[in-house]
């Protein structure tokens, strides 16, 4: 049986196939050696370099050494911004497996909101590879260790310690500081990308902003060994950051928290300026806020609540608000009037406690007629007028001198003009003219605007700065400086950059002095309240605007009148007279009267004449 089957077999046929088989797979195998070593050649040889450059990438990567903020300290050196230490997340996405995967984790994980993630996305877009960009900031004990904890499952993601902006004196100086913020899209656009490669913060307002290029220094590199899961192994080259310029004010810390004090829950705002340079000694705007809110990202709940706060918080009023100067316009236009000869200072107006413009019955009220039932006296001369505050006469000063040359009188003192400070978002205020209310209001301007504004009344309006700067060239007699928060950066003095002087008779500025010295130390001047216990001589004015305008025979009734349409209050004062160390401004927002503010300026020179002495 075995032999018939093995003769049916044909092996011919299957040694054939065998040796195909044998062959083809033999071809295969050579085939695969053939594009085995072809890729090894390629990538030794060939693309070594390529190759090389990566695998570096991954072993060695170029690190950002952001610089440190410059400081911020008052004139005896206190430091009023600093930098503290702070943990920062970040992600590396060369390292990360699903970044977006990822980053939803990080955004549950940190509660993130959407503009942090955008912010994250955004600063992606422009990074450097290998660079960490972060996510998350300001993270405290209990975020760090829950970080920490789960960091070998979180791929890419990498903590980082860096030094962030705080306020110790928030409330108080938030208005002078103002503050850093994170850098958003906008400024992304704006800044420089390479100098804030590894900076998450950039000033936003106030001093922070004005002096930002100084503040923030350059950033450094260093070349960085890792192992494969990125930990760092050693530094292979460093160039170091260049710190931030401090910058040092001219305020004085004591002076302004005796201010705010002085101030207390009143709207309002104080300047003191330092006659000799311009220097603000003291700034105060109230309400106020705490400006460390805003460093990490403030919250959508807390930023509603200052925007939508009927007492503005985030508002500067010492430059931003714009306040209609009421009597303390009165000296600066004297002493325009004595320069242009329209007066002397025994020029007497008669005074029955109203004005009346020639062919009109509408009376223009003294505020004594109120009081006294008529004028402060029979005639009133310059003296008496700044003294008492006598409406009646520069009713009569206006009349005659006009609305545009009152408004050539007022400019040399700096009014309707930014002062020039060195912070954000000043305001010019306003000095009217004919032109003026043509361009703005297409409209002609009526002898009675005129009435109104030689008491500060009607469309002027001026900051409490420039009330201050005002009062500096009184005190100085024509001198003054540009208003300067910054004494010094480094070696380099900033402040003390005179204005153009204005020149007088030395007569005419004794002659408005007098009368501002009697405003406080005469028995019938406006002030004379406050000059109790008194030890040295001061000069002021006192000043009251209207908020809502009182009907020709109305009598206005603050106890019936909403809070906030009652009258401002303002006062302005130099003190020593002799020698002037201090000028000051207040407003006291709808404070009734200008006795709401002139007791806050009390507190405020003596402080400075009187206290600071003493230490």
């Amino acid at each position: 049986m075995a032999r018939p089957l093995d003769a049916l077999r044909d092996t011919q046929r299957e040694w054939m196939i065998n040796r195909s088989r044998l062959i083809a797979a033999l071809v295969g195998i050579f085939a695969l050696l053939l594009i085995l070593v072809y890729r090894y050649y390629s990538l030794q040889i060939t693309q070594h370099d390529d190759f090389l450059t990566q695998s570096d990438r991954n072993r060695i990567r170029v690190e950002v050494i952001p610089p440190t903020r410059g400081q911020i300290v008052d004139r005896k050196g206190r430091v009023l911004a600093l930098n503290q230490p702070t943990f920062v997340v970040g992600v590396v996405q060369e390292r990360s497996e699903d970044l977006e995967a990822l980053v939803s984790i990080l955004r549950e994980r940190f509660a993130l909101s959407e503009r942090e993630v955008e912010n994250f996305w955004e600063r992606s877009a422009r990074r450097r590879p290998f660079e960490s960009v972060p996510i998350a900031l300001g993270l405290d004990d209990t975020q760090l260790a829950m970080v920490a904890v789960d960091l070998h499952s979180l791929p890419g993601v990498v903590v980082d310690a860096q030094l962030t902006r705080h306020y110790p004196f928030a409330n108080t100086l938030s208005h002078v500081l103002g503050y850093v913020g994170r850098i958003s899209t906008a400024d992304l656009e704006a800044l420089d990308a390479e100098r804030y490669r590894g900076t998450l913060h950039t000033g936003k307002v106030g001093l922070e902003k004005r002096y930002e290029r100084l503040l923030h220094g350059m950033p450094g590199f260093q070349h960085v060994e890792t192992n494969a899961h990125g930990r760092l192994l050693r530094v292979l080259e460093k160039e170091p950051s260049q710190a931030g310029r401090d910058l040092q004010l001219y305020l004085d810390l004591d002076l302004q928290r005796v201010a705010t004090e002085a101030l207390g829950d009143q709207r309002g705002a104080v300047v003191a300026l330092d006659p000799l340079t311009g220097g603000v000694l003291a700034m105060v705007s109230n309400p106020s806020y705490d400006a460390n809110l805003f460093v990490q990202g403030i919250s959508y709940v807390d930023y509603a609540q200052l925007r939508g706060s009927l007492d503005t918080p985030l508002l500067n009023r010492a430059v931003q608000g714009q306040y209609p100067p009421g009597s303390t316009v009165k000296p600066l236009l004297g002493l325009g009037a004595l320069e242009r000869d329209l007066i002397t200072p025994e020029t007497t107006v008669r005074d029955p406690g109203w004005y009346r413009l020639p062919g009109d019955t509408r009376r223009y009220r003294d505020w004594t007629l109120r009081v006294r039932g008529g004028g402060h006296a029979e005639t009133v001369d310059l003296r008496l007028a700044i003294a008492e505050s006598c409406d009646t006469y520069f009713y009569d000063l206006a009349h005659r001198t006009g609305i545009d040359a009152m408004a050539e009188m007022l400019a040399p003192y700096g009014l309707g003009l930014p002062t020039g400070i060195d912070t954000t978002a000043e305001q010019p205020g306003i000095l009217p003219n004919t032109e003026w209310k043509r361009s703005q209001l297409k409209q002609a301007w009526y002898p009675g605007e005129t009435i109104s504004a030689g008491i500060g009344q009607g469309y002027m309006l001026m900051t409490p700065l420039q009330l201050a700067q005002a009062a500096m060239v009184i005190a100085n007699k024509g001198t003054s400086f540009v208003p300067s928060l910054v004494h010094r950066v480094g070696d380099l003095t900033v402040g003390g950059v005179p204005r153009a002087p204005i020149a007088m008779a030395e007569e005419d500025w004794q002659a408005v002095v007098a009368g501002m010295v009697d405003v406080v130390h005469s028995p019938q001047g406006t002030a004379a309240f406050i000059s109790d216990n008194i030890t040295y001589q001061m000069a002021g004015k006192t000043g009251t605007s209207q908020v809502v305008s009182i009907a020709q025979d109305a009598i206005y009734d603050e106890d019936s009148i909403s809070e906030r349409n009652r009258n401002h209050g303002l006062f302005i004062a130099f003190a020593p007279v002799d020698k002037p160390r201090i000028v000051v401004a207040v407003i006291a927002e709808n404070g009734g009267g200008s006795s709401a503010a002139s007791p806050i300026a009390r507190r405020v020179v003596d402080a400075w004449l009187i206290e600071t002495e003493d230490a």
